[in-house]
């Protein structure tokens, strides 16, 4: 997949097939318009191009607004895409100028001037352009002027599966990772810089990463225990991570992110972490002792071992 990060640099394509959105999480429902794009480029031969924006046209419009949380970084979301079998990826900076584009503006500057769009696909109850006030019956009208066709996926064909973003980070927020995973197609992923603690796990034997996650405004699940894969230069490990405010050891601690790493040594600062969420298995909570929680992680440790070696 090629990606573009300017409207400048897109290349001229002789029938590109199209779709437009934010795309986060690049979920079930996403993936039902992703295999409609696929589906035409199958029978005519011609490339697929998705046009998303970064950042998330939210925190544009509604800077003050501190409740919407990301299920995917920029990099994790064209990683994404990319494992979809996309052609091309062009990535517009949005910012108040751009949500300043009319309906019209957006399909004369951008599908049309930028992109040549010939065949545009777009999901059920789609809105583009200022104040939204862009729809299908928009683009069905200017079609035929500008040279595209234009097909709204039926709202049927996306609400079988039951799934939406907001669904996902209500599940996320619930701690419930299996449904999470389940609506998502694949394993909630975090990425995070390895940065330096209080190294208190070395002293009881699980010793931990403390990660710096990446993505402005990446959701970060419910505080617990988690069963995690942990992926270092190439190579996966068994992980247990806990994600909260280590009420044993803190008083009053900010919320952290740090995972122990089955059968690994070495030094990891400064490296790039990639975890992958398996399930939660306990909510965190207050030990009286330290030698309490030392023997509760090695419950949780063998518990996980035991459901890692089973998925």
């Amino acid at each position: 997949m090629k990606v573009y990060h300017d409207i400048y640099s897109f290349p001229k394509l002789p029938f590109p097939i199209v779709t437009t959105g934010t795309f986060d999480g690049v979920h079930l429902g996403h993936c039902t318009i992703l295999e409609k794009l696929k589906s035409y480029r199958l029978v005519s031969g011609h490339e697929t191009v998705v046009i998303t924006f970064n950042p998330h046209p939210r925190l544009v419009l509604q800077p003050n607004d501190n409740k919407l949380e990301l299920l995917n970084s920029l990099d994790e979301k064209i990683e994404l895409l990319s494992k979809q079998g996309i052609d091309h990826l062009l990535v517009i900076p949005f910012d108040k100028n751009f949500a300043a584009l009319s309906s019209l503006e957006f399909i004369e500057q951008i599908l049309v001037k930028t992109i040549g769009t010939k065949k545009l696909v777009i999901g059920h109850d789609h809105h583009f352009g200022k104040n939204r006030e862009g729809s299908f019956e928009n683009l069905r009208q200017s079609g035929p002027q500008y040279g595209f066709e234009v097909e709204e996926i039926p709202a049927k064909d996306i609400n079988h599966v039951a799934i939406s973003s907001t669904k996902i980070r209500e599940a996320l927020h619930n701690g419930d990772i299996v449904t999470a995973n389940k609506f998502l197609g694949y394993q909630y992923k975090m990425e995070g810089i390895v940065v330096k603690g209080r190294q208190l796990g070395d002293t009881i034997g699980f010793p931990t990463a403390n990660l710096e996650i990446i993505g402005q405004r990446k959701l970060i699940p419910q505080n617990g225990v988690y069963a995690v894969t942990v992926s270092i230069d190439n190579s996966i490990y068994q992980g247990m991570m806990n994600i909260g405010n280590r009420p044993t050891v803190e008083t009053n601690g900010e919320r952290k992110v740090e995972v122990h790493i089955l059968n690994f040594s070495g030094n990891l600062y400064g490296k790039k972490l990639q975890i992958n969420c398996v399930d939660r298995i306990r909510d965190e909570k207050k030990f009286t002792s330290l030698d309490e929680l030392k023997s509760q992680l090695k419950e949780d440790k063998n518990q996980i071992k035991s459901l890692l070696s089973s998925v």
